[in-house]
């Protein structure tokens, strides 16, 4: 995310459960990564084009996540071949696909 223009602050924890239930994250759009920015939450190995498109939408949505760990995704690109995955762009109450990948 640096090298795409975002001011990083990494805040070690051992359990990020707090952090998710703070942002409304539910279980099934969990990963390993959770991110605040501009009033949404990132959740997992979003790639950047996609939080600068949020940030530039606007949309009334939690935020963007990319459950689980997809083989390809930003920071996941190591070991060969790409799993196609989806961002998924969140609220409270809905889903929807943003960008595939």
């Amino acid at each position: 995310m640096r090298r795409h223009g975002f001011d990083v602050k990494v805040i070690e924890m051992e359990d990020l459960e707090p952090a998710k239930r703070m942002f409304g994250v539910d279980h099934d759009l969990a990963s390993c990564h959770t991110a605040g920015v501009g009033g949404y939450v990132i959740e997992g190995h979003v790639p950047a084009r996609e939080v600068k498109r949020l940030l530039e939408e606007k949309p009334a949505a939690r935020g963007l996540a990319v459950p689980g760990m997809p083989v390809g995704s930003p920071g996941m690109e190591q070991g060969g071949g790409n799993d196609p995955y989806s961002v998924i762009l969140f609220t409270g109450e809905s889903r929807e696909v943003y960008a595939r990948y």
